[in-house]
């Protein structure tokens, strides 16, 4: 798909938004995005900020808290001690002040983390699971091949056998995946 702004380069961001049942999407490019900055003119002159997205993602938009409970999170809010970055916070501004924010709002991360990433909350790697099976099993040879040179410059050729052995194996799997393919 095209950015629709530019008309030149691939789109890697889309936005859809749906007002009062009428859906309307919007397709940019990384470079435009850039340049309209964080804020997108979607359906009417209505603002969209990655930050409000962020913030409703995590359903702690302000607006939803009572006065009573903001009131009770003034006080007991959990300060970094490095940046002094709040919770509240990095809700607001979707990003961590420092490296110590991830310590200091460890208790507070999973929940988002599962919220935002369907349920997971453990990075699977960065090749989706759908069309990285090749590529999965060729760094998985390689792995083992690593391991299968240590244990022959060890002498450990027991455990050498094994390895070669699973090496064999995925190397079939590897190849019967690239016939069926083709």
């Amino acid at each position: 798909m095209i950015c629709q702004e530019c008309n030149q380069r691939p789109a890697t961001l889309h936005f859809t938004n749906i007002s009062n049942g009428d859906k309307t999407e919007m397709h940019l490019c990384e470079r435009c995005a850039q340049e309209q900055g964080e804020m997108f003119m979607m359906n009417q002159g209505s603002g969209f900020s990655i930050n409000n997205l962020l913030a409703g993602l995590l359903n702690m938009e302000p607006s939803f808290q009572t006065k009573k409970q903001e009131a009770f999170h003034q006080e007991h809010v959990l300060k970094c001690n490095h940046c002094s970055m709040t919770f509240p916070q990095f809700v607001k501004v979707g990003r961590f002040g420092c490296a110590n924010c991830y310590e200091t709002f460890k208790g507070q991360l999973p929940p988002i983390i599962r919220r935002l990433h369907s349920g997971n909350s453990t990075h699977m790697g960065k090749i989706p699971r759908r069309i990285g099976g090749n590529i999965r099993i060729q760094r998985n040879i390689a792995n083992l091949k690593q391991v299968l040179s240590e244990h022959i410059s060890k002498e450990e050729f027991e455990k050498a056998v094994e390895v070669r052995d699973q090496i064999r194996l995925l190397e079939k799997q590897l190849g019967d995946k690239r016939k069926g393919g083709e």
